[in-house]
């Protein structure tokens, strides 16, 4: 048996600054909490979980899962699902439906059928184009559904989308079993579905990462450290801008947070980046943590120079980017004291630090109320 979490959706109605799916609950991302609950449930052979493609290598960081590109459309995104999927029924769920029972899970196992959906009955009146419709007649469908993989594969074989697998393989003439689904399955749309008794807060924690770079100068080259323009007749070498005060502080801020390093974001081999200004990068990293579900605290930097003299500097640099992080910044300024490349005047390294915390949607939610 398979699991498949559809997980590539943009959010876009969720009218929250992190994405659905990275809401921390406890110290997981949605998708995470989602796939593990599920798996406590029942030992699949496989999960497979389909994320957004600029998000892929974020997920693999913290899941032993199968992660997959998804799509724009739900269909699209488990039709790439299913070409990894080899067992005879494949389950799937999406990621906005987070508490749902095991009860269900169990009950959808032990009624296989081409397709098996759980349905809840409307108790509120009906009105379909200003007429009373029979609400006996009406089910309302959840996820997750349960369905014969070679079934959906064909039924999914085709231009016209469909909302559910069910809808699929109906269309297709196959069989569908119904089973009572459950108030806990209630799909997370909007901010003001967090209401669920599964979604703990997420934990109080910090998150430290360090970052270090170096670049050696560079002549006839402007010189640019955390986003201020250093009165130099030199630069430093890079295949970027060369802020060596930015690149150390991108990768403190990715250690913290477990994304990795700089050049997995912007490799030194993408011409894209040729000359590309560091601020616009660290700017890209601060919107991948907020989105992702990170809230910077505080960054500590230490710029190691025999040249060019940065005292005048350090505090339009220290408020240039704590305006950008929107977080206390503190710039230290030092020498190596004549020793090594640093002290023969060839280039400056810079070692960074940063804090993170979870995002607390749950204190957002409350605030709401």
């Amino acid at each position: 048996m398979t699991l498949i979490v559809l997980s590539a959706g943009n959010s876009t109605r969720f009218g929250y600054e992190v994405k659905k799916q990275w809401i921390r609950i406890g110290n997981k991302p949605l998708w995470q909490f989602v796939a593990d609950k599920i798996n406590e449930f029942f030992d699949f052979k496989k999960t497979i979980i389909t994320a957004n493609p600029k998000e892929v290598r974020l997920y693999e960081k913290s899941s032993d899962y199968t992660i997959i590109p998804g799509d724009k459309e739900r269909q699209l995104s488990l039709k790439n699902a299913l070409e990894y999927v080899n067992t005879e029924y494949v389950m799937v769920t999406d990621v906005a439906r987070a508490c749902v029972p095991k009860e269900v899970v169990l009950n959808l196992l032990n009624n296989p059928a081409d397709c098996t959906v759980p349905f809840l009955k409307p108790v509120d009146t009906i009105v379909y184009e200003n007429k009373t419709i029979d609400r006996e007649k009406v089910k309302l469908i959840q996820t997750p559904q349960l369905s014969r993989t070679e079934i959906l594969k064909k039924a999914l074989n085709t231009d016209k989308l469909f909302t559910d697998e069910r809808a699929a393989i109906e269309a297709l003439g196959g069989e569908i079993k119904y089973i009572p689904g459950s108030k806990l399955s209630k799909k997370i749309t909007y901010f003001e579905d967090l209401d669920l008794p599964c979604l703990t807060p997420p934990k109080k924690v910090f998150l430290t990462g360090n970052g270090y770079d170096t670049h050696a100068f560079e002549k006839n080259k402007k010189m640019i450290l955390g986003g201020v323009e250093i009165d130099s007749d030199y630069g430093l070498k890079a295949h970027s801008d060369g802020d060596v005060v930015i690149h150390s502080l991108i990768d403190a801020l990715l250690g913290a947070a477990g994304f990795g390093d700089i050049g997995e974001f912007f490799p030194d081999t993408d011409e894209k980046y040729k000359n590309a200004s560091s601020v616009k990068l660290l700017e890209e990293i601060i919107s991948t943590l907020n989105s992702t579900g990170y809230e910077i605290i505080n960054a500590d930097i230490s710029i190691i120079a025999e040249k060019p003299k940065l005292k005048k500097y350090k505090t339009k640099i220290q408020r240039n980017l704590s305006n950008i992080l929107k977080a206390p910044v503190n710039v230290k300024a030092t020498t190596n004291e004549k020793m090594g490349f640093i002290g023969r005047g060839e280039g400056i390294a810079v070692i960074s630090n940063a804090n993170l915390t979870y995002k607390d949607w749950h204190e957002h939610y409350n605030s709401r109320k």
